[in-house]
């Protein structure tokens, strides 16, 4: 014959009481998590239609005066509502109750469209708190990489040589901004070599050995040309003293002497660099 115990019977029902309070708990958590996600929502909506524009600042001020938040945490809620448009699964997920707003307010400080399935996983699996380590090391590893492209991107260089037969090869590296000038520059040149040139040329019958047109690679190579009998006839001449080699567009390469290295080098030498007074120079406020 078993003997059963008062106690257990309290225990189960105490541990089966507990049990359904935790579910209600996280059932209630789902649905706030879901209503984030409507919030969320209206706050973009709300954003983009610029509801907030009636003398506050930002749609997070509107957000700390009308519904009481913390500016800090209405800054996140305005970040977080524009972010998710981009990121589909992070937003069904919330509005499904699978992720918490805690999760998916620090995935959305990195994901990508590209990443965003991997974060998913990430968050789907591990806590608010190992989530946020997770992506305080995935911005790390973000801004090392980006420092590291930036870095070799900024690695200028030209080359310039004398090959075998005599020809010159040239090879380089540009930043964007300055080889997107240098191609604006050498199709301006080409335009006006070759449209000139149609112009000017008289038709040559089809078996005629100049017939063909020069390839678009030999048309830039005319075009440097160009631009460099220009650059020389404009003064660009390092040989020439005076030459005006400091008028360029583009600012002054460091290398370049400058008004301040020379008085940093006259104040090392103890001798100073003269400077001639234009006649008729008068001592105002503005200077010369």
């Amino acid at each position: 014959m078993e003997m059963t115990s008062p106690n257990a019977f309290a225990t189960e029902d105490r541990v089966a009481a507990l049990d359904r309070l935790g579910d209600e708990i996280a059932e209630l958590s789902a649905h706030l998590d879901a209503a984030s996600a409507r919030l969320l929502e209206l706050i973009r909506e709300f954003d983009a239609r610029g509801g907030w524009g009636n003398g506050f600042r930002s749609c997070a001020h509107w957000l700390s005066w009308r519904v009481g938040l913390d500016l800090g945490a209405a800054r996140e809620k305005v970040r977080v509502a524009r972010a998710l448009p981009a990121l589909p699964r992070l937003a069904e997920a919330l509005a499904r109750g699978e992720l918490s707003y805690a999760k998916v307010r620090a995935v959305t400080r990195v994901a990508t469209p590209e990443t965003e399935g991997r974060l998913l996983k990430v968050a789907r699996v591990g806590t608010a708190a190992h989530v946020e380590r997770i992506v305080r090391g995935w911005r790390c590893m973000d801004r090392k990489t980006e420092a590291r492209e930036s870095k070799q991107q900024h690695k200028r260089t030209l080359q310039v040589y004398q090959d075998d037969d005599g020809m010159f090869v040239v090879r380089g590296r540009l930043a964007p901004e300055v080889g997107a000038l240098v191609m604006k520059a050498l199709d301006a040149a080409r335009e006006t070599l070759y449209q000139q040139a149609r112009k000017d040329a008289a038709p040559e019958p089809w078996n005629h050995p100049q017939a063909d047109p020069p390839s678009p690679g030999q048309q830039r190579a005319d075009a440097l040309t160009l631009l460099a009998e220009a650059a020389l006839h404009h003064g660009l001449d390092p040989g020439v003293a005076g030459s005006g080699t400091r008028s360029w567009s583009m600012s002054t390469p460091r290398c370049w002497p400058t008004r301040n290295s020379r008085a940093s080098a006259s104040s090392r030498t103890g001798r100073a660099f003269p400077r001639k007074r234009p006649s008729g120079w008068r001592a105002t406020r503005a200077g010369w």
